[in-house]
């Protein structure tokens, strides 16, 4: 394939679109960010800012270096109901609360979690209830719609005008997909979706070349393939899938910490905790813990930067903790009933070290709730570049080795690996991160989980 590959990559909290060469060089790239309209009819996401910044760019990213694929990626929980001229209802965003109110409707179609793999999650985030919810409200607009698309495939669809349905979007927490089988769940068939599920393609596939339409706006190649598209948190996987012998972990940071762990059995996986059964681009199950640890940081420490060891060592030694959680309504995790709360003074100075302790401490917690004993941990995302939080993961677990991506683009480079995915693929880069005793972390651990326990007391 000659020319670079360009991926939209959709985010909740930005939009960034980039370009990647076959060796998976960044040639170009560009971010805004990502606006949720409030309503009417509910909250939702913007696609036509979205649209328009994407013609934008590729429109420019293709005058430095011609484009031969796109490749969409999103966060999950988002899904799109779309006749011949487009959308039939918004887009929804995942964190509009309003849709709990058909929980005693919907709760008896939902499929046991032995089946789905995928918990009753706060608010938006299975997709199976959204749809419930629309179907009761807006009952016309949803009959006439004629496909359900995940969001990665909108997007693929808009600009190809293809439809298709892809397990790693399909299946990211939707209730929709029973991962151990590979088949749709019987809730598909309950709220009938059956009739608006299009062919099922995997992320890699190539649907069609751009629109005409889409060719004459930006000027690209008539024959500019778009690939089917993924979730994002699986294409952050793809780099290590091809490259790294399982089981390992990855811990997938930005608005969400998802921690990933190929090649775990999913059979203790508790959804009270937030746990659930990702899927990889090859249909195969991953199971994943998450919480809303970005979201956290930036509550508790506010717009500082990363912190230094003697930060952290001036938080350790004061006895001040975090306790979660401080996400909001719908911050997933397996704390998200409680709200958070501060043991302790801690100075404004200091508000990223506290930040950062709590974060590492509840990826501590999840790796060991989601059964991760062995194999590697790598950090990748926005927690990679601080350099405080791989030290803490590399502590806290003193017998997996722990490394750090130094690639800030890794979900975009990730899905860029489709358009040439089944070849060999090189490692990404990773730094070691040499593990190093922190003084006092373990007894703050110790007093840490103390008061977790104390505060589920009855």
């Amino acid at each position: 394939m000659s020319g670079v590959t360009a991926v939209l990559d959709i985010g909740k909290t930005n939009v960034k679109a980039a370009t990647f060469s076959s060796d998976g060089a960044l040639v170009w790239e560009r971010a805004m960010s990502n606006r949720v309209v409030p309503g009417p009819p509910y909250a939702h996401a913007d696609v036509e800012q979205i649209w328009r910044f994407l013609l934008g760019a590729l429109a420019d990213a293709n005058e430095v270096s011609p484009i031969a694929a796109i490749v969409p990626t999103t966060h999950g929980c988002a899904a799109a109901l779309i006749d011949e001229d487009g959308l039939v209802l918004p887009v929804m965003d995942y964190e509009f609360a309003g849709v709990e109110e058909i929980e005693p409707l919907y709760a008896p179609l939902r499929p046991p979690f032995s089946q789905t793999f995928s918990p009753a999650l706060p608010a938006g985030q299975n997709i199976a209830r959204q749809l419930a919810w629309q179907r009761r409200h807006f009952a016309e607009p949803f009959a006439r719609a004629k496909y359900l698309l995940a969001y990665p495939q909108y997007w693929a669809w808009r600009l190809s005008g293809v439809a298709a349905a892809e397990v790693t979007s399909i299946g990211a927490h939707s209730d929709l997909w029973e991962p151990l089988h590979g088949r749709f769940s019987s809730v598909v068939s309950a709220l009938d979706l059956s009739r608006l599920m299009p062919p099922l393609h995997p992320a890699y596939r190539r649907l069609a070349p751009i629109k005409p339409d889409i060719a004459a706006a930006t000027g690209l190649a008539d024959d500019t393939d778009v690939l089917c598209g993924v979730h994002d948190s699986n294409a952050s996987l793809l780099p290590h899938l091809g490259s790294r012998r399982q089981p390992f972990t990855l811990l997938s940071t930005g608005t969400w910490v998802i921690l990933m762990a190929p090649g775990l059995n999913p059979d203790n996986l508790d959804p009270a905790d937030d746990m659930l059964v990702n899927v990889d681009v090859e249909g195969r199950s991953v199971p994943t813990g998450r919480f809303m640890g970005g979201r956290e940081y930036a509550a508790l420490a506010g717009a500082q930067g990363n912190p230094d060891p003697a930060s952290l060592a001036r938080v350790i030694a004061s006895g001040a903790m975090a306790l979660p959680s401080f996400a909001g309504q719908g911050g997933g995790g397996p704390f998200a009933r409680y709200s958070g709360e501060i043991l302790g003074d801690v100075a404004s100075v200091d508000r990223a070290a506290l930040a950062t302790l709590y974060v590492a401490l509840m990826s501590d917690v999840m790796l060991t709730r989601l059964g991760v004993v062995s194999g590697d941990i790598i950090v990748e995302g926005s927690f990679a570049a601080d350099p405080c939080y791989g030290m803490l993961i590399a502590a806290l677990r003193p017998t997996q080795p722990v490394f750090v991506s130094t690639d800030a683009a890794g979900t975009a480079r990730g899905a860029a690996m489709l358009a040439t995915w089944r070849t060999p693929c090189q490692a990404p880069p990773l730094t070691a991160v040499q593990p190093r005793a922190v003084e006092g972390l373990h007894a703050y651990r110790q007093a840490w989980a103390r008061a977790l326990s104390d505060r589920e007391q009855p």
